[in-house]
């Protein structure tokens, strides 16, 4: 990295192959970040963030040698972030030889590469049937340690029980979507194992602040001592999330570990009252009808009620309450949010960052949704994501998420845990913080 931090040099190790056998140098490395901003889908803005456009980015990230490249940067980022984020999908380094011959319309592969591969890992796309089947089979010009597996079959199976069959008879080695129900009930069989990871996915819900009562900062603080977070730990959640007060999950940089908030009736009632609302009052809330959204929201809705507030249920399915949600037109949203790259930037983006609160505004983060504006903690998130100390960084976090737990719309209720169910005989398997990180080619079958 440059003594200014906005240029990062990157030297590639020599003799790399792709899947295809074609060598991999620094010119696809340029072709791939260069492809992803061009092209400019919904995971663009992981590289765009850093100044990078369409006009720009063939000035911006420039081959320099047949196994260098150079990426310039708009402004002096924390490394960590910069690093971080070209750990994402959208950075992956792609074959340009193999791409570009299978390229229609000017779309730089874009629709062969839906259900193709044209990478350079352990393992490769055999076949890709969207809610069917992906087979996965060795790479054999992988540069590193070769997958134990030869061949990998991921079937879609939409139901955990049916999921929870398979696995018990054997037809299927690892599942990886049961219910804390179905895994309680494999809890005693000796051929069934179990492996889990806290997941970088955070459940809450939030409060519009363009409703005037919600708006009040005792009413915000109030609905945080309405959740009997003990209870929703101990039964709706139970194996598959732990509660969590934060927005950052744990395992980022900075990520806070304090749970301040219980179930405190009377205290919430004196918060009522002092915002003028001593009687309580009558408020929507949308969601989703999956569990266990569906179980928490019921749940809230007993324990609203010890306070006077009568809470409507308006279910629907993800694009009715996400449509309502996003312009703004809700109440009380109650949903998930995953880290789209392994940095604290990607939540304290959305959370704690609200630049223009304006209705017609360009960047539209959770905060806005929610109609909080923040310039000050906007001011800070922006700082955060340029301190280049490592140490420094992490205490902006704790500091940033010490300041939203008190003050924020958002009652963040707890953290998923990634739980899957392992047949005996199958080991290594490592369940990712991300739907995109488990890697099966360390997995192997006795």
């Amino acid at each position: 990295m440059s003594a200014d931090g906005l240029t990062y040099t990157f030297e590639l190790k020599p003799n790399l192959k792709f899947a295809s056998g074609n060598p991999l140098t620094a010119e696809d490395v340029v072709f791939s970040l260069q492809r992803a901003v061009i092209l400019d889908k919904t995971p663009a803005f992981i590289l765009t963030q850093f100044g990078l456009t369409k006009d720009n980015v063939k000035d911006k990230v420039k081959q320099t040698g047949p196994l260098t490249l150079t990426i310039e940067t708009d402004k002096g980022y924390a490394p960590t972030l910069v690093y971080n984020c070209l750990t994402a999908n959208v950075a992956g380094i792609v074959d340009k030889k193999l791409l570009m011959s299978k390229e229609a319309n000017g779309d730089m592969g874009y629709a062969w590469l839906k259900t193709n591969f044209a990478g350079s890992g352990p393992l490769k796309i055999r076949e890709w049937r969207a809610n069917e089947i992906v087979t996965l089979e060795r790479n054999e010009n992988y540069h590193g340690t070769k997958s134990k597996l030869a061949r990998v079959i991921y079937r879609h199976v939409k139901e955990p029980a049916t999921q929870r069959l398979l696995l018990e008879k054997g037809d299927a080695d690892i599942a990886r979507n049961l219910s804390p129900q179905d895994l309680e009930a494999l809890a005693g069989n000796k051929e069934i194992k179990t492996t889990s990871t806290p997941k970088g996915t955070v459940t809450y819900f939030s409060l519009n602040q363009k409703n005037p009562v919600l708006a009040k900062p005792e009413v915000r603080e109030a609905f945080k001592w309405l959740v009997d977070y003990d209870a929703i730990g101990k039964t709706l959640i139970k194996n598959i999330g732990v509660v969590h007060q934060n927005f950052l999950p744990i395992g980022l940089l900075g990520a806070s570990k304090d749970k301040p908030y219980k179930l405190d009736v009377a205290k919430a009632k004196a918060l009522l009252a002092k915002a003028g609302v001593p009687n309580g009052f009558k408020v929507t809330i949308d969601m989703r009808t999956v569990q266990p959204i569906q179980g928490i929201t019921e749940a809230i809705q007993q324990t609203f009620k010890q306070a006077g507030i009568e809470l409507e249920i308006l279910p629907g399915d993800g694009k009715q309450t996400l449509t309502k949600y996003r312009a703004r037109t809700h109440d009380i949203y109650i949903g998930n949010w995953g880290a789209d790259y392994w940095d604290p930037h990607t939540n304290a983006d959305t959370f704690a960052r609200n630049p223009n609160n304006a209705d017609d505004a360009k960047s539209k983060p959770l905060a806005w949704r929610n109609s909080w504006d923040i310039p000050e903690l906007t001011k800070k998130a922006d700082a955060a994501a340029m301190e280049r100390d490592g140490a420094k960084r992490a205490k902006m976090y704790q500091e940033i998420q010490a300041e939203f737990r008190n003050a924020s719309p958002f009652v963040m209720i707890y953290q998923q845990t990634e739980v899957a169910g392992v047949r005996a005989n199958v080991d290594g398997l490592k369940i990712g913080p991300t739907s995109d990180s488990t890697f099966m080619f360390n997995v192997s079958k006795r």
